[in-house]
């Protein structure tokens, strides 16, 4: 690494133009290694699987850019639902402020995607190159057919794998069959050239992110996370004292060395540290946690491990790196209850509630309602007075309805000429109305009035939209 430092301050400079060498990472079993696989593929699982369920005929999760139309489960939500987008956006958001108050930056360790492909591209490279060691002495070694091999069959299934996590994220735009099925040639039955059925922006945005897959997940990796990734930059703003992070005990560590596990060693003037290095060598991101936080640390917890399993093998005791706050390491307590903490959760709960409950009283119509301003009012025979109205109904639902209208306000307006049109799943119907009332009613010059759009079949969805309603100035 191009990195330096700075006497006991541990300032570190490192020459961002000078290239980084290739991380070999050990491989480490333990309980965070454990916790990484069984959160990672449920999310890979979950992502593999959702374009290719069916509901209602199309697929449960499928983002329809060209209809407009966004289909999450049994629920489809269109652009005037971009308010929720922005709700869900910001829950999220908060969500990820409360859990690294709470636990440090977890999420970048076990849950986010660079870090779950990353993993994944990793364990093959152990599967083909072997552990750590072997890999760096089949680095150094020259060109043979072992390492041809090997080599080759590592980046086969790296490319297979960009491949499927590329044609499964464009599988949530386009439907996964029509894609799989019209990204292979085939040959015209007219003509007999081979061409591709699927669109070329589609073929292109699978190609897309395979390759993007293939760089992030086997070549840059540990630089995403420390030089690309925004939230390391922001996320330590959200640490206090309290925050439970990977940390090295200093007090009991130090000082370091070398030893035999039957050594008295304290006599010596030795800590629990002796300096074997292995929570450098399993770290993904290639630091030394025992040098205090760095914003690169992506709490994975493997150094937890490594150092666990050495604490083992000296019989010493667990912990010499582990999760624990600042507080803790001065202190010996930690205070979860803090301002900070509380704040957020509340936000959150807050947030998540008044969204769900949108969500379950969110109706599938919106009515909007334009009054004709070209004419202020509009008399009929003399007797009755006149309102033009232009109305857009959005049938936001899966299916067709046909919708009745009536208006309702002070006075005993009436509907002209309507007759009721169905209105196609998605469609937006624009229908000009004409509502009247006798003059002799009128006794105010602007009067409020209500739409009710109601559906003849299900009675549950129906929209109220409210106009004024304008006639001559009554005489005194």
């Amino acid at each position: 690494m191009s990195e330096q430092s700075s006497g006991g301050d541990n300032i570190r400079y490192r020459n961002l133009y000078e290239s980084q060498g290739k991380i070999y990472t050990r491989k480490i079993s333990g309980f965070y290694q454990s916790v990484r696989r069984y959160t990672g593929l449920p999310l890979i699982a979950a992502f593999l699987l959702l374009p290719w369920l069916l509901i209602d005929g199309r697929p449960a999760i499928h983002f329809d850019l060209p209809a407009r139309q966004f289909h999450v489960l049994w629920l489809t939500f269109w652009p005037q639902d971009f308010m929720l987008l922005a709700w869900l956006l910001i829950i999220s958001a908060f969500s990820l402020f409360t859990v690294t108050t709470l636990l440090g930056r977890v999420y970048c360790g076990f849950t986010c995607p660079q870090t779950v492909w990353t993993l994944m591209f990793i364990s093959v490279e152990h599967f083909f190159e072997g552990d750590r060691n072997k890999q760096i002495k089949l680095a150094q070694q020259p060109w043979s057919f072992n390492k041809l091999w090997r080599r080759s069959a590592k980046h086969s299934v790296w490319v297979l794998i960009a491949f499927i996590t590329g044609v499964t994220f464009v599988g949530y735009f386009v439907p996964i069959r029509e894609l799989l099925s019209g990204l292979f040639p085939s040959p015209d039955p007219d003509t007999g050239i081979l061409s591709m059925a699927v669109h070329p922006v589609a073929a292109f945005w699978t190609l897309f992110f395979t390759a993007a897959t293939y760089v992030n997940a086997g070549w840059m990796r540990e630089q995403v996370c420390k030089f690309m990734c925004p939230y390391a930059r922001f996320q330590s703003v959200m640490y206090d004292k309290d925050t439970l992070a990977v940390q090295y005990d200093a007090k009991r560590g130090e000082n370091r060395g070398p030893r035999k596990a039957k050594d008295d060693y304290k006599a010596d003037g030795l800590g629990d540290c002796i300096d074997c290095s292995w929570c450098v060598q399993v770290c993904p991101v290639d630091i030394d946690i025992r040098d205090g936080m760095q914003y690169e640390c992506i709490n994975c917890g493997l150094c937890v491990d490594a150092c666990n399993a050495v604490m083992d093998k000296m019989k010493y005791e667990r912990g010499l790196i582990r999760f624990t706050s600042v507080d803790e390491l001065t202190t010996g307590k930690t205070n979860f209850f803090r301002p900070r903490l509380f704040g957020y959760s509340f936000a959150v709960l807050a947030m998540i509630s008044a969204f769900m409950y949108t969500i379950v009283t969110r109706t599938p119509l919106s009515v909007d309602v334009i009054r004709d301003r070209g004419v202020r009012l509009y008399r009929v025979s003399g007797s009755q007075i006149q309102n033009v109205y232009t109305l857009k109904i959005n049938n936001m639902d899966s299916a067709p309805h046909t919708y009745n209208i009536t208006v309702s306000g002070d006075y005993p307006f009436q509907l002209k000429n309507y007759r009721p049109v169905e209105i196609e799943a998605g469609e937006v119907f624009t229908i000009p109305l004409r509502v009247s009332v006798a003059k002799s009613e009128l006794d105010k010059e602007k009067t409020p009035i209500q739409f009710t759009v109601v559906s003849a079949s299900d009675a549950s969805l129906s929209a109220i939209e409210e106009s004024n309603f304008i006639g001559p100035m009554p005489r005194k």
